[in-house]
């Protein structure tokens, strides 16, 4: 029925195209029904990219993130001009920096006088590509040798003058991937809970449940405050870094949980599951070989639209301080300096952490949404 309902959604209409979609498996139905959907597929691009940055931040980072001098303070954001004299010369003006007499506020000029030319896989500091491979490349950066003078800033820099664009890269490698791994955990905890949950019923069933509910009636910001308020001071990075991912996914599971036990109380009484386990397939195989496979395209799906969840849970509870804090770097951590509203007033370009936000989270939902499309067999 699946396929048949998938044939009459495809538009080709010749016999050869007929016949290579009746004898097509359901992930290759599910590919066609993506392909078409093209909000999904650009947004599937976009979701790409960012994940590129995650290997890539320290190349496409311009200068070291946690490097800072006070005397570039808040300094704005610098307009690359792709032209000089008619030629293609991409460069950027300095800028000279004066104190307002009256805010006492140091306010930045840019000097056309002094332009400062990109170089593209300019030297840089140095960095372990991968963790592994020693390098100094990095895709732009200013002529070696330089001052701290005519160091570009593109996206301007912080109050401890760091650079935002370098440490936008870095934070994007840390909020994605423990949205990654928060969505793994989720994954496990939800598809085996809820198996166990709908296949076997009875007093399993109903403590899982009841424990689901617990979690679910609990009102998250306390729930995140007193979580993390546990977290000891004293741990490094890496240690906040696994407890957040921990915390994220032990209150994100439930609800594909709900969803998986419904599908095994569907499932469960079918020919092909019964057919399982009278010729002596254990009750795990039977779980994992034979009835997950056949809704593994709906976990995808709700994987995906999990994903964006994962990352705004980091980047409130960061932003809120209850999360990474610096010198860790995150979205959530980036927008803390934005709290202030006299800050952002005189400094707009410290909301720019939250763009990033905004298109990966709208991306995942676009890619979910089609993912979800296609993978329903009855959907047109």
């Amino acid at each position: 029925m699946a396929v048949a309902a998938d044939a009459g959604a495809l538009p080709s209409t010749s016999t050869a195209d007929r016949q290579r979609i009746f004898v097509a498996s359901q992930w290759q139905l599910t590919w066609w029904r993506f392909r078409k959907h093209r909000v999904a597929v650009a947004s599937a691009i976009v979701v790409a990219g960012f994940y590129l940055v995650v290997p890539g931040a320290d190349f496409l980072a311009c200068s070291d993130p946690s490097a800072s001098e006070a005397q570039r303070s808040l300094m704005p954001p610098q307009l690359i001009h792709w032209f000089d004299e008619g030629r293609l010369r991409p460069h950027v003006y300095g800028l000279k920096g004066a104190r307002d007499p009256k805010t006492f506020k140091r306010v930045y000029q840019p000097d056309p006088s002094q332009k400062i030319p990109i170089r593209f896989f300019a030297q840089g500091f140095e960095y372990r590509f991968l963790g592994l491979f020693p390098m100094s490349r990095h895709l732009i950066g200013v002529d070696p040798g330089r001052d701290a003078s005519t160091t570009i800033f593109l996206l301007g820099t912080d109050v401890q003058g760091r650079d935002l664009w370098s440490r936008l890269m870095y934070g994007t490698r840390i909020s994605l991937t423990i949205g990654l791994l928060g969505v793994t955990m989720s994954l496990v905890l939800g598809v085996v809970l809820g198996g166990l949950s709908g296949f076997y019923g009875g007093i399993l069933d109903t403590v899982i449940q009841r424990i689901i509910e617990i979690l679910r009636s609990i009102p998250t910001i306390p729930l995140w405050m007193g979580l993390a308020a546990a977290l000891p001071r004293d741990w490094t990075i890496l240690q906040v870094y696994f407890a957040i991912t921990i915390i994220i996914s032990l209150l994100g599971w439930t609800e594909l949980a709900r969803v998986i036990r419904g599908r095994f109380l569907a499932l469960r009484e079918e020919d092909f599951v019964v057919s399982a386990r009278l010729v002596g397939c254990s009750r795990m195989r039977t779980i994992f070989v034979h009835m997950v496979p056949s809704f593994m395209s709906h976990i995808i799906a709700a994987t995906t639209l999990a994903l964006p969840a994962m990352i705004i849970s980091e980047t409130a509870l960061s932003f809120l301080g209850l999360g990474l804090r610096p010198p860790a770097i995150s979205w959530g951590v980036l927008l803390q300096q934005a709290q202030n509203v006299q800050t952002v007033a005189i400094s707009p370009w410290l909301m720019l952490p939250a763009v990033p936000v905004i298109v990966a989270v709208m991306a995942f939902n676009f890619l979910g949404d089609g993912l979800r499309d296609a993978a329903d067999p009855y959907g047109r």
